[in-house]
């Protein structure tokens, strides 16, 4: 018997929490012949998974063909009805891997009889604005295809236009958890029969403290053993799992390591260089250099600020991305970066995670951040769907302990040089 009909014999022995029919069909021009994926030894296809027409044709509408590590081990875990406890980082495919199984899920289980305006099927529970924004556009993308209804609830937007938005059925609801819980008390939000919980960035809803307004919503749920239920983190520290085991039954632990490996595509380097000539050597290298679109990191909200001043007076495309910035003045800028409008994004790591914008050609990091996690976070945007893309991080003196321990974490030497000649 090959690995995969292991895995998948294993997996099937497991007791799923609901029964899994045939797919309805909907009547439609497309079908799969369509959406040719030729079969590769050691790769799973989405074609593998028997997934419904409607979103077979929205994965392949958004140029999806072979899932990615998390997607498959969680797709095969997932679509069974088990609960599952995910370790990966941002860009590794995860916010697919729980759409998709969720939305499946919907489409061959039709909504309850009854199903009362603001009562989502699945709550999905992000930390930050950005990404529950993010996550409510890509899971648009993957239900364009069906009548599957998505809504969000953030902090920082429009109050009324939420609440009128929750007087209607609501499938998938992606949510902050302050703003959740401001609706939820005055009773605009009903999650009493939820069928899925996500729980996405669990370790990052840690690190902001959020966990206690988690778990008072999570009080709210069907219990454990009446929901499904997805934690996915960047890492699995024994707050993280001990979490992990009072919110979900019998999971299965999936793992992706935040490895150099898994960043093959992306070319690493480290200029070395004092910390006075760092502006002039950033301001140099995208006058110089033809770099279409760069994110560039720091570690403070004044320092990002500072640079973005810089950069506007030496006559470069960009904008600033940190708390400092208005909530929606940040959703602009990220589209206009996300549309080639603008070349360069100034950020604090509060866009480290969770954004996905395609074709980021480089990340330049002015200053190391503090948490060697960031680092693989953050040169995450590049290189990104099989893409090549290039970090460049500055080293001076502030860095010098910083160093060390992102080659620790990801037990590889990265290659320090001097900047190019004419740089500086």
């Amino acid at each position: 018997m090959s690995e995969s009909e292991q895995t998948t014999a294993s997996a099937q022995n497991r007791k799923p929490k609901r029964r899994r029919r045939k797919p309805r069909r909907r009547q439609s021009n497309w079908d799969l012949r369509q959406f040719q994926v030729p079969a590769v030894a050691g790769k799973w296809r989405f074609h593998d998974f028997d997934l419904p027409l409607p979103l077979m044709r929205a994965i392949h509408a958004q140029g999806f063909e072979y899932c990615t590590p998390i997607q498959a081990e969680a797709l095969r875990q997932t679509l069974l009805g088990g609960d599952i406890v995910g370790k990966a980082q941002t860009g590794t495919g995860k916010t697919a891997a729980f759409l998709i199984s969720l939305m499946a899920y919907f489409l061959e289980e039709p909504a309850p009889e009854g199903q009362k305006p603001g009562a989502p099927r699945a709550l999905i529970i992000a930390p930050t604005r950005e990404l529950a924004l993010q996550i409510e556009k890509d899971a648009k993308a993957l239900a364009r295809f069906t009548s599957l209804s998505v809504s969000s609830v953030v902090g920082g937007m429009d109050y009324q236009k939420q609440r009128d938005g929750l007087g209607k059925k609501i499938d998938i609801l992606v949510a902050t958890p302050g703003r959740l819980l401001d609706f939820h008390q005055k009773r605009d939000i009903d999650l009493s029969e939820l069928e899925v919980l996500v729980l996405d960035e669990a370790d990052r809803m840690l690190s902001m403290g959020f966990i206690p307004d988690v778990k008072r919503i999570i009080r709210y749920t069907p219990k454990k053993e009446e929901r499904q239920t997805f934690l996915f983190s960047a890492t699995f520290t024994e707050d993280i799992l001990e979490l992990a085991s009072q919110w979900t039954q019998n999971p299965a632990h999936v793992e992706i390591e935040n490895t150099v490996e898994n960043q093959a595509d992306i070319d690493q380097r480290v200029y070395l260089v004092s910390d006075d000539d760092k502006q002039r050597l950033l301001v140099n290298l995208l006058e110089q250099e033809n770099f279409d679109r760069v994110m560039v990191f720091g570690n403070r909200r004044d320092l990002v600020r500072k640079l973005d001043e810089a950069l506007k007076k030496a006559g470069i495309n960009a904008a600033m991305l940190s708390g400092d910035v208005p909530q929606n003045q940040r959703i602009k800028t990220l589209e206009s970066f996300r549309e080639g409008e603008l070349q360069v994004l100034v950020a604090t790591d509060v866009a480290g995670r969770g954004i996905h914008i395609e074709d980021v050609s480089h990340v330049i990091n002015y200053t190391l951040p503090e948490d060697p996690e960031d680092y693989v976070h953050r040169i995450g945007r590049t290189g990104r769907a099989g893409a090549k893309g290039v970090s460049i991080s500055f080293v001076g003196e502030e860095d010098a302990f910083s160093l060390p321990e992102i080659e620790r974490y990801l037990n590889a030497k990265l290659p320090c040089e001097h900047p190019p000649e004419g740089l500086l």
